[in-house]
């Protein structure tokens, strides 16, 4: 710890959604935040919102050189945690998305990741203590149609952030995972974009499948009910960066709850005819 007590903590993707209100809730709270974006813009915004920002863009290994730096400058050398949390989704069948953009979502979602958790983990190792926490989601246990790009990101991030929580055993640095349902965000906005401008629905075996899922985004009928805000996120980040116990993982909501319980009570023949279901 700090001699004044204050904790710092380096989050990503902060520009919008569960990034953005943790960071702000963490200051709040007392800790020293490192609120970091892709876009400069952004940055500029959350420090007009009296957050202390600058960029990191996972895609780019001298942003992320510099922001931890930047950070370690800031606070003597010292950080207390990492929240890895910046990610987006590409969605398309195999068939239809290309390899280049799975390449680059990995940049994104795992490799800049594991990039920025190396570089800190020398300060944390030489304090003595640290927290990283990584946001998956519940589709780093379950797949999905028309997903597999996200899925396979947060298949990895899992498997890794296990190996590092071994690797890290009584070194007092603790890694963590949240596992997110569906949380309200402009992630499926920005994935909807994304889907359009790439896929070719006309040319694609799919294309009955993407159509009447088109449809019914642009009737507005993709709400749910079991949808909650980035509080409750919140909620599970604080247990995780300060409690004396964390835990390996945090699953939230219902539909992550219940899909760990089905995923373990069922047959993989069982459990694809649920998912299948939901067409």
């Amino acid at each position: 710890m700090p001699s004044d007590g204050q904790r710092s903590v380096l989050i990503t993707g902060c520009s919008t959604g569960i990034g953005h209100h943790c960071a702000h809730a963490l200051k709040d709270r007392g800790w020293q935040v490192f609120a970091t974006c892709r876009q400069e813009r952004d940055c500029e915004r959350l420090r007009d919102e009296g957050l202390d920002s600058f960029r990191l863009d996972y895609t780019d290994p001298a942003s992320i050189e510099t922001a931890v730096a930047t950070a370690l400058e800031r606070t003597g050398g010292r950080l207390d945690a990492l929240f890895n949390n910046g990610a987006y989704g590409h969605p398309g069948a195999v068939e239809d998305l290309e390899v280049e953009h799975l390449r680059l979502l990995f940049e994104t979602n795992f490799l800049g990741w594991y990039d920025l958790t190396r570089r800190v983990l020398p300060a944390m190792r030489a304090q003595g203590h640290g927290r990283i926490v990584q946001n998956s989601s519940v589709l780093g246990y379950v797949a999905l149609r028309f997903s597999s790009s996200y899925v396979a990101s947060k298949h990895a991030l899992e498997g890794w952030s296990d190996t590092l929580r071994l690797e890290l055993a009584g070194t007092g640095i603790h890694v963590s995972i949240l596992q997110p349902g569906p949380i309200r965000s402009k992630m499926l906005d920005n994935a909807r974009a994304r889907f359009m401008a790439t896929i070719d629905v006309k040319a694609s075996p799919f294309r009955k499948d993407y159509n009447r899922e088109i449809s019914r985004m642009n009737s507005g009928h993709t709400s749910s009910r079991f949808k909650l805000g980035p509080e409750i996120v919140f909620d599970r980040l604080v247990h995780a960066l300060e409690s004396n116990r964390p835990r390996a993982r945090y699953r939230i909501t219902i539909p992550a709850h219940v899909a760990a319980i089905l995923k373990r009570a069922l047959t993989t023949r069982a459990g694809d005819r649920i998912l299948l279901a939901q067409r």
